[in-house]
């Protein structure tokens, strides 16, 4: 939020649940976008547990919030509690952006266009190319459904439990004619799906946890693209190894700016400066290297 700024009791309400969101930085993104296109409006960030979140749901239409963002854990929980679902979120099971419907809650995804997006940003063209995904959580459900509507012509799904990976990939399987597989999160068949991989995408929340990638970097070739959907001092160890295996790295802010953009646009009705949201994306990532990893 610009420092000065006034909030009265007619200012707008939008923010993010999850659970952990103390390291977001949609709050500094979307605060600089309402700054550089004169709304009176404002982004914040609330911490729901699971067990919390249809009390949470409740709460925030009650306030007259505007709308909120979804992250971890809750993007797949929050669908029975939504008055309505578009058409694209039904489509990937997923939500990511709660839109004010005039009086209900509208559930929509901007994360698998955000995500595509990036990737075009970053001079990847999903179409015809083999992709490997760790995860099947909301993220993947969205990453999967942008590759197969994007034309990929092979994705694998791997996952700690492998029946939520052939789940998956039954249901992307509905969306296009991407060669489809799912397994678990080891074993030579992983290692000979990396190994043929042009795109890599950790949709799972390790890195962010400080685990690290949950296969081992010396599975992905040289040369290949490595994308990982967390971002934050946690994150940044992750990516400079990948970087030094000699990948093509790309971080979660891109995507995280993307789908950003699009959900100002839902909530807002016009489009937000992406260089006012990347400037405070990049200042945000920049004192937090200097603090420390939030907590």
């Amino acid at each position: 939020m610009q420092r000065g700024r006034m909030i009265t009791g007619a200012t707008q309400v939008v923010g993010v649940i999850g659970d952990p969101v103390a390291h977001s930085r949609s709050p500094a993104m979307h605060n600089a976008a309402f700054a550089a296109a004169g709304l009176d409006w404002v982004y914040l960030a609330w911490r729901v547990e699971p067990e919390a979140l249809p009390a949470a749901v409740r709460g925030l239409r009650a306030l007259g919030v505007r709308g909120f963002n979804v992250t971890v854990p809750h993007k797949v929980a929050i669908l029975p509690l939504l008055d309505e679902v578009g058409e694209e979120a039904a489509a990937i099971g997923a939500v990511n952006t709660v839109v004010d419907c005039g009086g209900g809650w509208r559930g929509e995804n901007t994360d698998a266009e955000g995500f595509l997006r990036s990737l075009l940003a970053f001079g990847v063209d999903p179409a015809g190319c083999r992709a490997v995904l760790l995860g099947a959580g909301g993220a993947a459900r969205a990453v999967g459904y942008a590759l197969v509507r994007g034309g990929a012509a092979s994705l694998h799904l791997a996952n700690r439990t492998e029946g939520r990976a052939h789940r998956l990939a039954g249901a992307l399987g509905r969306w296009g004619s991407t060669a489809l597989s799912a397994g678990g999160l080891g074993g030579a068949a992983l290692r000979r799906m990396l190994a043929g991989a042009d795109l890599v995408v950790n949709a799972t929340s390790t890195a962010l946890a400080g685990a690290g990638v949950p296969v081992p970097l010396e599975w992905l070739p040289p040369g290949r693209v490595y994308c990982d959907l967390a971002y934050g001092p946690a994150v940044a160890p992750v990516l400079e190894a990948a970087r030094q295996r000699g990948l093509s790295v790309l971080g979660g802010e891109e995507m995280l700016l993307h789908q950003g953009a699009l959900a100002f646009e839902r909530w807002t009705g016009e489009k937000p400066s992406l260089d006012a949201m990347r400037a405070a994306l990049r200042q945000a990532g920049e004192e937090e290297s200097l603090s420390g990893p939030s907590k």
